[in-house]
């Protein structure tokens, strides 16, 4: 039977290569004929507006793309990791990153976020034509996460993009994001500005948000209006995945008005310049409102005010809690840092105060960030300690987990080092692994220290820790009251 079958399709197929299935024609090949068209559907006459439209985006984007660059950065991250034996050693391993970039000015300055070339040694900008330079830090604003880099490129000229006016963006206009996405280089994204005033976090706020496609690699690339001017640096996206972040509809901007400010605060002094007003806050809980006997309501507390600082010649004390600042309510000290430092110098803020069960308006002078406090200037007499002593008292410093700690469950903060003849000399020791402050987790020394000082100095505080391996509990006595009438 299979012979049979095998003789077919030999027969039928012209030969044994029939029987492999092969469909190869015999013969000479004949032409087959086609006939393809030579219309359009439509005349650009019937579709003008669209056409119009289309030649002029064309027309946008090579106006702007010329002044787009690609970064390229290189660096040595050092590590300190914490063997088995509680041995400290470092570990050393070279990092590359990618981002975009934008030439503000002929001589080759660009606008760039600060997490872009945040910890590289090098950095490298190829421009639109393919030329390569190695660029140099002039400055950076961490908070408004935004640097400014000067291309190494003697006696060569750049083509600049002009800044907007983000006070004259409108929910809703069309606007491009050009940028280096996945390293893939110069690449342009259509879409809206979806929302303004967004915020990340209490450091990043008042954002555009748009739904032109942003991706990794973006980060520092220009938002740009139908004029091609800047109306935006391109910051973050949106992605519930946070190990593989992708493009989800929104992405978000810093407003250019804030950028080129920090432009010309660096370019004329070399750094930024951010309202200070002179508080160690933190956010309120139920240890602090149960320790001040602060009702339910929004607002952060004063830990301490340094001597000679603006806050202190407003008549701010510790323990009291700002409510509002220039009519904003306040929700967290972070948002009331950042309005501080977004503030004008020199300008009067209104701060709306709780003191022991009354409210009431007290005027600040905020002052340059810059401007360190007189260097002797002492505490006065007859107040509560502020944060700052209480840290000394107590005599614990901490550090925080590295990345490969946290990688193998480490949580919390690493005590390195104990005061000796401290409030906590003999009960703390260096190499504690503290979990939380009186039953409160703490995730960074920031944290740690901002718990501690404000439980210490008003009652005994816990400490949960882990020491060789086994949890415990310490507890560290209160603090003595300097001004025990006036729990401030």
């Amino acid at each position: 039977m299979l012979a049979l079958v095998a003789g077919l399709r030999i027969w039928r197929g012209g030969g044994f290569a029939g029987f492999f299935g092969s469909n190869k024609p015999t013969g000479e090949f004949r032409r087959e004929p086609y006939t393809l068209p030579s219309k359009a559907p439509l005349d650009l006459g019937d579709v003008e507006l669209l056409s119009r439209f289309n030649a002029e985006y064309a027309k946008l984007t090579s106006a702007v793309v010329p002044s787009v660059v690609s970064i390229d950065t290189t660096g040595i991250r050092t590590e300190r990791l914490l063997d088995l034996t509680g041995r400290t050693r470092i570990r050393r391993y070279p990092t590359q990153g990618q981002g975009s970039g934008v030439i503000v000015t002929k001589e080759g300055h660009i606008v760039t976020n600060h997490h872009v070339i945040s910890g590289q040694q090098e950095i490298r900008v190829t421009c639109h034509n393919g030329k390569t330079y190695p660029a140099t830090l002039v400055g950076e604003d961490t908070l408004l996460d935004i640097a400014v880099l000067k291309l190494d490129a003697q006696g060569a000229t750049f083509e600049p993009l002009k800044f907007g006016d983000s006070t004259e963006v409108q929910v809703g206009q069309l606007v491009l994001a050009i940028g280096n996405p996945f390293g893939l280089g110069e690449t342009v994204t259509q879409g809206i500005i979806s929302a303004k005033e967004r915020s990340l976090s209490d450091n990043q706020r008042d954002l555009f948000q748009t739904d032109a496609a942003i991706n990794p690699g973006n980060s520092g690339g220009p938002l740009v209006n139908l004029r091609g001017e800047i109306i935006g640096i391109n910051v973050a996206i949106y992605s519930q995945d946070r190990e593989n972040p992708g493009f989800q509809g929104v992405g978000f901007s810093i407003p250019c008005n804030d950028v080129r400010e920090a432009l010309f605060q660096i370019l004329e002094r070399g750094r930024p310049i951010h309202g200070f007003l002179g508080v160690q806050m933190r956010d309120l809980d139920p240890a602090v409102r149960s320790a001040i006997n602060y009702p339910e309501g929004d607002g952060a507390v004063v830990l301490g005010v340094p001597p000679a600082s603006p806050a202190e010649k407003a008549g701010l004390q510790p323990w009291d809690v700002v409510i509002s600042y220039n009519g904003e309510t306040i929700h967290t000290y972070t948002q009331l840092i950042s309005l501080v430092q977004r503030s004008k110098v020199g300008a009067e803020a209104v701060l709306h105060v709780w003191r022991a069960g009354k409210t009431f308006d007290l005027k600040a002078v905020i002052q340059d960030s810059g401007v360190a406090l007189p260097p002797d200037a002492a505490p006065k007499q007859g107040r509560t300690r502020d944060a700052t002593d209480t840290l000394k008292e107590v005599g614990i410093e901490v550090r925080d987990f590295t990345i490969q700690e946290h990688l193998v469950g480490a949580t919390g903060v690493l005590v390195t080092r104990v005061v000796p003849n401290s409030l906590a000399s003999t009960l703390v020791q260096s190499g504690d692994q503290i979990l939380a402050v009186n039953q409160t987790r703490i995730s960074d020394a920031n944290e740690f220290y901002l718990h501690l000082a404000a439980a210490a100095a008003v009652q005994p505080t816990s400490l949960n820790l882990v020491r060789g391996g086994t949890p415990m509990r310490v507890n560290l006595p209160g603090l003595s009251r300097q001004s025990p009438e006036n729990p401030r």
